[in-house]
This record gives structure tokens, C-alpha cells and sequence, in this order.
């Protein structure tokens, strides 16, 4: 039974003997890179008259552009080389020999083709392989640039134009941003615009929604995993988002589900600028501008020890305060023909106009979702519109009805007779889309019928003026 040793040895000279048959032709030289050896192929693809008399002669006397004498001298395989004899060129390798010491004794070149063009298909693949990666790289590099502007956040009322002052300014730094608002009021969008506005504009924009990562995942997507880390991680490692946003903007949104643990490791990065993979003992430098949004109460949240303190200074170097769309009444002309422009290309339907009742009653609404709420009501209502222009009627069958309006006059009665008054409207608006049918008018309202009878006797509402 032979030795793993054994069948080493047999397959390097079953190799060796196989390759010399089946290639155009083979030489090897000694340690002084003198010919020892060619076989019967190799004279005959180079016009050599005389094989014998090439026998010990130095390999550059046979062949002029021979690189073998490197080979021998370096220790190093030369894997695909085109070597050029008179007028015709050849597609070889050469590899070093060695004894069993490692020590270089010689060296075998093999002829793998005597025309060039016969890797034109390997060569078509390469550049096809590297166009398509090209390509890739393109696509993502454009994935991590922003699309909004500052011109993209709509509006002329006095907050809209104070907030945007206020980012402009901030675009100028190169400081922590921390970026408050509700849900809805285009945090990222004044992320992305102050990024566009920024020297690092031509960079990467990252953009991590820490409500949407689990918990346990959230340290690899920060930092990203070392080659081999753990069980089922990728061999060549991953790069985390700080290192994808190396010289550009990281956008950290909802920084307030950040768990405590990792806020303990994102202080640390952004103070000393460098941070380890997971799985890995080697520091990472990174240059990064980190802005952060939140709709939640940070001081609360410090003040409860959810958030740490020193984290809450190191991010709160800049605070800018989205305005909710209650505060931008004089927002709603442009911002619903913005809308709902943008609504009409997206659907592929005719662009409509909207007419001065429909602002109207939008601005009657509290919106609690803002911008993105609005966006939805909108869309809701072109998609059920006969019309060319959106009227207040068609955003009645999509609304909430209860709605008390801005500058609703509290008179008389005070708040009660407020909330009576809003109620009779409601109810009203309620009938009057639903042609009097009470049942439906009860749930579209969200109430019972029985409850609807009662307030229609309670507050005095003429059901046959709907």
C-alpha cells in the first residue's frame, strides 16, 4: 500500500509527464537556467533545427525572450505569460522545481498555445466578468448618493423657511446633527439635503433604520463581521455600515431604539473615530459625519436612563426641529399640488389640479402622520376621482370626518360648545356623503347607530339638512 507521500510523488510526475504530452511543448532548465531537457513538440513550434545542440546551452540562447532565468532566480511561477519568437507568440507558464528542501534546482516552461487568440474566450469572459462588476460598483456607488435636496423640502410658512435656514448652516460643519421631529415630517429627507449641500456631497450617504434591525444583528450591521467569525459567516467577512460610510455621512434614524449596549460602542466610535469588525482584534480607522433623527423624547428617555447621557451630548452638537404639518398651514397650497403631482406621474394618470376647498379642507385636519399621511390621503382620493381637478368632496370619502378645525372660535359656551359644534359638523358631513343613510353615516363616523341617533337628538341636528 503506498504512502500519502508516495502518491504525492506519482501524481507530480503523472502531472508533469501528462502536461508535456498534451501541451504545445516543454523545456526545463537547470539551476544555472540551462537547457536539460525539451520534448519532441518543443523544437519543432520553434523551428529549432538541431534539439541536441540546445542541450546545455543557456536558455536565452534558445530562446531570446525566455523569462526561465526569473523563475529560477526568484523562486516565483510565472502562471500566463505570451512570449513573442521571431514573428509568432505563444501562450506559456513556467514554475519553478524543487528539491525536497525547497530549494530551487530548476525550472519547467510548458507551451500551453501556439496562437494567442485561442484565450480570446477566457480573455472575453475576464473582461466580461470585470465590465459586469463594473457595472455593479457603479449601481451601488449611485445607491449611496442622496436624492433629495433642500429644494425637495416643500413649503414657504416661517418654520419650514427656519428649519431649512437652520440645516443650510449645519451643511457647513462638519458637526453631529441630531434631527427631532414626529413620524412623518421628513427627517431623512433634511438628512439626505444637508448631506447634498455638504463637502463630503460626493461621498456615501449610509442610512441605518435602527427600529427595523434586530437587536442581536445590530453590532455586525454597525461594524460589520471579520472573515470567519462565526459559524455561517462569509468567508471574505463583511463590511458594516460605518465602513461603507467611510469619508462620507452616516444616517442613524429612530437613534432612540438604539439598545444601551451598543450605544456604550457607538460613543466610542465616534469620539476616537475607530471601531473593531466583530470577530476581529484589529482597529479600524473611519472618518464619518453622523446625523441622527428620532421622533422620541431623548431628555425624557436620559432622564430614565433608556439613553445615555454622554451619548445624547456627542450626538446633540446641532439639533434641528421638523416642524409637523399643524404648524405649516401656509405649506398646504404647494405641498398638495407637489403631492399630488408627483401622485399622477407615479400612477401614470392625468395630472390633476386641486381646487381651493380641497387646501382648505386639508388644512382643517390634524394630520397626525404628517407629510406621509398626507401623501397617502391624496393618493387614496386621485384614485377615486372622476374629475380633473381634486375637490374637497372626493378627500370627504377618505378623511376622518371628526376633525375640529385650527381657528375654530370658542364662544359662548366655551370648550364644550367647541367640541358640540365640531360634532354637529362631523355628523353632518357624515349624512351628507352617505345621502342620509344613518347606518353608514354611524360607520363611516366609527360609532354605533344607536350612538348617532343619540347625538343627533342631544345636539340638535336637523337630519333632513344633510
Amino acid at each position: 500500500m503506498k504512502t500519502p507521500d508516495d502518491l504525492r510523488q506519482l501524481a507530480t510526475q503523472s502531472l508533469l509527464a501528462h502536461f508535456a504530452d498534451l501541451c504545445e511543448g516543454a523545456v526545463i532548465v537547470d539551476a544555472q537556467a540551462n537547457v536539460v531537457w525539451m520534448n519532441d513538440r518543443y523544437p519543432e513550434r520553434l523551428h529549432i533545427a538541431d534539439p541536441a545542440a540546445a542541450i546545455g546551452q543557456a536558455i536565452e540562447n534558445v530562446i531570446p525572450n525566455s523569462l526561465m532565468r526569473q523563475v529560477v532566480d526568484s523562486g516565483r511561477p510565472i502562471m500566463l505569460d505570451i512570449m513573442d519568437f521571431g514573428d509568432e507568440s505563444f501562450v506559456v507558464t513556467r514554475l519553478p522545481l524543487r528539491d525536497e528542501h525547497g530549494k530551487v534546482i530548476g525550472a519547467v516552461g510548458f507551451m500551453l498555445y501556439d496562437d494567442p487568440r485561442h484565450l480570446a474566450p477566457v480573455v472575453s469572459r475576464y473582461q466580461r466578468l470585470r465590465s459586469d462588476l463594473a457595472e455593479a460598483e457603479r449601481k451601488l456607488a449611485e445607491a449611496r448618493q442622496t436624492k433629495y435636496t433642500f429644494s425637495s423640502f416643500i413649503g414657504v410658512a416661517a418654520a419650514s423657511n427656519e428649519v431649512k435656514q437652520a440645516a443650510r448652516r449645519a451643511a457647513r460643519t462638519a458637526s453631529a446633527v441630531l434631527i427631532l421631529g414626529e413620524t412623518g415630517t421628513g427627517k431623512e429627507l433634511l438628512a439626505q439635503a444637508i448631506h447634498a449641500a455638504s463637502p463630503r456631497a460626493k461621498r456615501a450617504f449610509v442610512a441605518v433604520n435602527l427600529a427595523a434591525v434586530p437587536e442581536n444583528l445590530l453590532e455586525a450591521e454597525f461594524f460589520g463581521v471579520a472573515p470567519g467569525a462565526f459559524t455561517g459567516a462569509e468567508r471574505r467577512g463583511r463590511d458594516g455600515k460605518f465602513k461603507l460610510a467611510d469619508g462620507g455621512t452616516l444616517f442613524l434614524d429612530e437613534i432612540g431604539d438604539m439598545p444601551l449596549a451598543l450605544q456604550a460602542k457607538l460613543l466610542r466610535t465616534l469620539q476616537e473615530k475607530e471601531f473593531e469588525a466583530v470577530g476581529s482584534n484589529r482597529l479600524q480607522t473611519v472618518d464619518v459625519r453622523v446625523i441622527a433623527a428620532t421622533s422620541r423624547n431623548l431628555e425624557q428617555m436620559v432622564a430614565g436612563g433608556s439613553f445615555r447621557a454622554d451619548l445624547y451630548y456627542r450626538l446633540n452638537v446641532i439639533t434641528l426641529n421638523t416642524p409637523p404639518l399643524r404648524a405649516r398651514l401656509d405649506d398646504f397650497p404647494l405641498l398638495a399640488e407637489h403631492l399630488v403631482d408627483q401622485i399622477c406621474r407615479q400612477q401614470g394618470i392625468p395630472v390633476h389640479g386641486v381646487a381651493p376647498a380641497a387646501v382648505e379642507r386639508l388644512r382643517r385636519h390634524d394630520w397626525p402622520g404628517n407629510v406621509r399621511e398626507l401623501s397617502n390621503v391624496l393618493e387614496r382620493a386621485l384614485l377615486m376621482s372622476d374629475g380633473d381637478v381634486l375637490e374637497a368632496g372626493d378627500l370627504d370619502r377618505v378623511m376622518p370626518v371628526a376633525m375640529v378645525p385650527p381657528a375654530l372660535a370658542i364662544v359662548g359656551g366655551g370648550m364644550a360648545e367647541a367640541v358640540a359644534q365640531a360634532e354637529r359638523e362631523a355628523i353632518l358631513v357624515a349624512l351628507r356623503n352617505c345621502h342620509g343613510n344613518k347606518a353608514q353615516a354611524a360607520r363611516t363616523l366609527g360609532i354605533s347607530r344607536a350612538a348617532l341617533y343619540e347625538k343627533i337628538a342631544v345636539l340638535g341636528v336637523q337630519a333632513n339638512a344633510a
